[in-house]
């Protein structure tokens, strides 16, 4: 049980993972927003924890248009084949 617990409390919380993953496939904090049924700042502050509990940057802040890091886009391509495992349970 003490296992459980260790590793749970090191995962981060899926509604940010949810985020990422919409966000990576979306390529939009907007659309991300629209499709999960939160705000845009909703979206951005799940964004910010996620990268704060992962302590790495995963979306590239610099340009106009939403692109990953390379740490983001490897930890898209381990997130999105888990989200969708989970949901076709």
């Amino acid at each position: 049980m003490n296992e459980i617990h260790t590793m749970n409390s090191s995962l981060p919380p899926m509604h940010t993972l949810r985020a990422f993953e919409a966000i990576g496939r979306l390529r939009s904090f907007t659309l991300a927003a629209e499709e999960l049924h939160v705000t845009h700042s909703a979206i951005s502050h799940q964004m910010r924890a996620l990268e704060s509990s992962l302590q790495t940057s995963l979306i590239d802040r610099s340009r106009r248009e939403i692109s990953l890091t390379s740490s983001g886009q490897q930890f898209l391509s381990i997130v999105r084949p888990v989200l969708q495992q989970l949901s076709e349970i």
